[in-house]
């Protein structure tokens, strides 16, 4: 059991120590044994979800292609699958599902259990399985850690990080959440006598969606989906940036994960690096922008 009265640390990385320590002590239960339909990915044309935050402008230009040249691709790429972070469901999506489909895109967002990398992988992996085509994989921030694992997968060929973690090969999410330095966002999270981590709905729109509304923020807060805070320590065993083509959004008005992190690990992917400003719920705040960065993703592929 952990402590009752347990203070957290101000930056992220100091709650996932705490709540990893805890666990340690007293033992992280493993996770569920639960049948692919219930942990599994759905198509993703998802129930209505609140209409998000309209954009206040579109996304600028991607800058100079990536270091990695896409691979060949026959035919066009229209197949998306859409991994979402810590704290949200495959819900945090509607808005970028909804855009790409009315494009032509054939759109999944995964359910992960966030459980752990493992199974978060597996559930992703299942997904990618049903794709009968090229597909670019999508990761929103700790969904940047599953992508960059499976991002070597035959069928990928390409990946988008939506401020997103980009690890390199045995680097845990925890080691990079230290390199950012404190975040506000770190203060509201708390973990429970499992060895999960909640975001306090209090904090929930003030540190991690600043640009959408109360009533939205509040909805979303409900819905948050726990990570386990054993999670953040482990390391990914394949880097799919390095072979592969990325492209990063950077969220300039980051109270979660540090802009400059996200910098750091962009350029370091040779990624293409779009900014907005905008908090760390871009898929919902700026819909139209992420959508759109995936659109030019898909097309580059294309004309390679």
């Amino acid at each position: 059991m952990m402590r009752t009265g347990l203070r957290l640390a101000v930056s992220l990385c100091l709650a996932v120590a705490a709540a990893v320590a805890h666990a340690q002590t007293a033992g992280t239960p493993e996770a569920p044994q639960v049948p692919d339909m219930q942990i599994g990915a759905s198509e993703a044309a998802a129930p209505d979800a609140p209409t998000p935050a309209a954009d206040a402008a579109p996304p600028p230009q991607a800058g100079p292609a990536p270091h990695v040249a896409p691979p060949l691709v026959a035919g066009p790429v229209r197949n998306v699958v859409l991994v979402h972070g810590a704290f949200v469901d495959g819900s945090s999506w509607n808005g970028v599902v909804a855009l790409l489909q009315k494009k032509g895109f054939r759109v999944s967002a995964v359910q992960n259990p966030l459980t752990s990398l493992e199974d978060d992988v597996a559930a992703t992996r299942r997904v990618l399985a049903r794709q009968d085509g090229p597909t670019i994989l999508v990761g929103h921030s700790w969904g940047g850690v599953v992508i960059t694992e499976l991002g070597d997968e035959p069928k990928v060929v390409g990946l988008v990080y939506v401020a997103a973690i980009a690890p390199n090969t045995g680097e845990s999410t925890m080691a990079l959440l230290k390199r950012g330095g404190p975040m506000p966002a770190g203060a509201g999270i708390k973990p429970d006598d499992s060895g999960f981590l909640w975001l306090d709905p209090s904090n929930y729109r003030t540190d991690f969606a600043g640009d959408i509304p109360e009533r939205l923020a509040r909805v979303l807060a409900a819905a948050q989906q726990p990570v386990s805070a054993h999670a953040f320590d482990e390391t990914v065993t394949h880097v799919g940036w390095k072979s592969k083509p990325s492209w990063y959004i950077v969220t300039s008005k980051d109270r979660a994960v540090a802009p400059d992190l996200q910098r750091y690990m962009a350029n370091r992917a040779g990624a293409n690096i779009i900014e907005i400003s905008s908090s760390h719920l871009a898929p919902v705040s700026h819909a139209a922008a992420v959508a759109a960065v995936i659109e030019q993703a898909a097309k580059m592929i294309e004309k390679h």
